[in-house]
């Protein structure tokens, strides 16, 4: 068979993994999202990666580095867990996707999805995503109710895909791709009269809500809510959808978020650590009723399909991940070295002002910033405080990240709060590093200017040694 020469300027494998630091960054810039790139750059976060292994990471430098950020809660069975990659060479030489066929390795998966969540949830469809899994979810509660009108809450986070978007409590992120789907109706977080006002008509398909909201800045509802959004959802034949993308799979102390009030949804959304950290994999389940109402019989049975959803290694691998949970109890380490690494917290801002207040639920916490005031905001006609909304989380995730080597980030719609989702195997001497770590960012700067210019030396050391 004839050799067809590759392209000129092709990279092999074996050449890829050894690329440098400033060839992936030049790579990034020429050929992906250039604008992410130069953030990255600017902020000294375009570190390269290169070895991980639980909460540990190593850079191409060879220094060792605690992840508290977990991919945004999809690692919570850390980096390159043993029993996933195993798990996917026990599936080597199986068909990894054939659609002329039912597979054999997603039916088992499908099984255990319905025998750890609650209630009568039954029926699963695997994709990809978290986005992909909302989008499932939304389709399928117009489908089995015949209704268009979707509620949401502010500040929510479901994905940015065109009907996730749409149910997305940020204008920033909907603002360029206006208009979106119609239907859509915002309410408060945590208040049901405003939920049973948009209910009362009956021209609801359903009530989409996070049972904690992540990207708003780690927001837990108020003690009642989501029984009393479930009471709601089902006087008015109101399908309520729970978002549990994030909080699934033991980050909050139990296997679903849910549960800390003991109710079920309509229809669930899973995704991110389902995967194992290691195969994308997402999910929503629903009840057999709703299923055979929109997907029923076979000539509704392929109205929504996804390609590579339920491939045998990302099923394998969600198998071997609802394991590890229930083997290594996960969700109960995590509400015991939560509430260890929650009451660290809160001794912080017992002693720091800088520190407005703590909030979460498990190994998914946040920290809020106080803003600046007096003098700075009278200086500035407000510009401070406007900044500091900004860049507060970022700041302290620069210390952390260059000074501290520990791995944050700020959430997507509060960037004024630093968020800590930490593989949930994360050890309380490597909770007390976080926290020491803190303390000495806390006790050096008192507030948003003395942070803005140790980060814009930082910065500035950064670009000189890369110009160099």
């Amino acid at each position: 068979m004839r050799k067809i020469k590759t392209p000129d300027h092709f990279i092999s494998l074996p050449e890829a993994v050894k690329l440098n630091r400033e060839q992936v960054a030049e790579n990034h810039k020429r050929y992906l999202n250039s604008g992410l790139a130069m953030m990255l750059s600017l902020l000294n976060f375009d570190k390269q990666f290169i070895k991980a292994e639980g909460i540990k990471v190593w850079d191409s430098d060879g220094n060792l580095y605690l992840d508290f950020l977990g991919a945004y809660g999809a690692l919570n069975l850390g980096h390159n867990h043993p029993r996933v990659l195993a798990a996917l060479e026990q599936v080597k030489e199986f068909p990894n996707m054939l659609q002329a066929s039912l597979g054999t390795v997603v039916s088992a998966l499908a099984q255990n999805i319905a025998a750890i969540t609650p209630g009568d949830l039954q029926r699963s469809f695997f994709c990809n995503s978290g986005a992909e899994a909302v989008e499932g979810a939304l389709k399928l509660a117009r489908a089995a109710t015949g209704r268009q009108k979707i509620v949401c809450c502010e500040g929510s986070f479901h994905g940015k895909t065109m009907g996730a978007l749409s149910v997305t409590g940020r204008e920033q992120y909907q603002k360029a791709f206006q208009p979106l789907i119609p239907g859509i109706v915002s309410i408060p977080f945590g208040d049901l009269n405003a939920l049973e006002d948009k209910l009362k008509d009956k021209t609801a398909a359903a009530f989409i809500v996070e049972p904690i909201q992540g990207e708003a800045g780690i927001i837990l509802p108020p003690a009642g809510y989501l029984s009393g959004a479930r009471q709601i959802c089902a006087k008015y034949n109101t399908l309520l959808i729970f978002d549990e993308i994030q909080t699934g799979l033991g980050r909050t102390g139990e296997m679903f978020a849910c549960r800390h009030e003991n109710v079920t949804p309509d229809i669930m959304c899973l995704a991110k650590s389902l995967g194992g950290g290691v195969m994308p994999v997402g999910a929503f389940i629903t009840t057999n009723d709703i299923w055979e109402r929109a997907y029923g019989g076979m000539e509704k049975a392929r109205l929504h399909t996804s390609t590579f959803g339920g491939n045998t290694w990302a099923a394998a691998a969600a198998i071997a991940t609802l394991e590890v949970l229930y083997e290594e109890d996960l969700p109960e380490r995590a509400r015991k070295n939560g509430d260890y690494l929650l009451a660290g917290l809160n001794r912080l801002k017992e002693n720091y002002p800088l520190i407005k207040e703590v909030r979460g639920r498990g190994l998914m916490a946040g920290l809020e910033f106080n803003q600046p005031e007096g003098f700075v905001v009278k200086a500035t006609l407000g510009l401070a405080n406007k900044i500091s909304q900004e860049y507060m989380g970022s700041l302290i995730a620069v210390e952390l990240l260059n000074k501290y080597r520990i791995i944050t980030a700020y959430t997507l719609n509060n960037p004024n709060v630093i968020r800590l989702e930490p593989p949930l195997q994360v050890t309380r001497e490597q909770i007390d590093t976080l926290l020491e770590a803190l303390d000495g960012i806390f006790r050096k700067h008192k507030g948003f200017i003395s942070l803005a210019a140790t980060s814009a030396k930082t910065i500035f050391k950064s670009f000189t040694k890369k110009s160099s």
